[in-house]
């Protein structure tokens, strides 16, 4: 389904990578939120009609990605994946720009 969707395929893969830090609970609990989040509101995002509609669920799901980098800020997370949760945003920034 989503499997040419570039950016939906990095959120993914940005999920992953999170599940796998050793944080507090109440870190990696508000983590997984976030980044879960991103894919899903890519994924429901990609299946609206419109434009508009699209680029609200791509909206959240942007600001799914500054959460996530501000967890990984806050748990001094190593440089791979905050580098991923980077090219995230810059890949979700482009998306939304277009939509504009």
């Amino acid at each position: 389904m989503n499997a040419n969707f570039r950016t939906y395929s990095l959120s993914v893969q940005l999920y992953h990578e999170c599940s796998n830090l050793k944080l507090p609970h109440h870190l990696k609990d508000q983590l997984l939120r976030a980044s879960s989040s991103i894919a899903l509101n890519l994924a429901e995002g990609r299946g609206k009609r419109t434009p508009k509609d699209q680029r609200r669920f791509f909206d959240i799901a942007f600001g799914s990605v500054r959460e996530v980098q501000s967890v990984l800020d806050l748990a001094n997370a190593k440089d791979d994946i905050v580098i991923l949760a980077d090219k995230t945003a810059a890949h979700l920034y482009k998306l939304i720009q277009f939509l504009s």
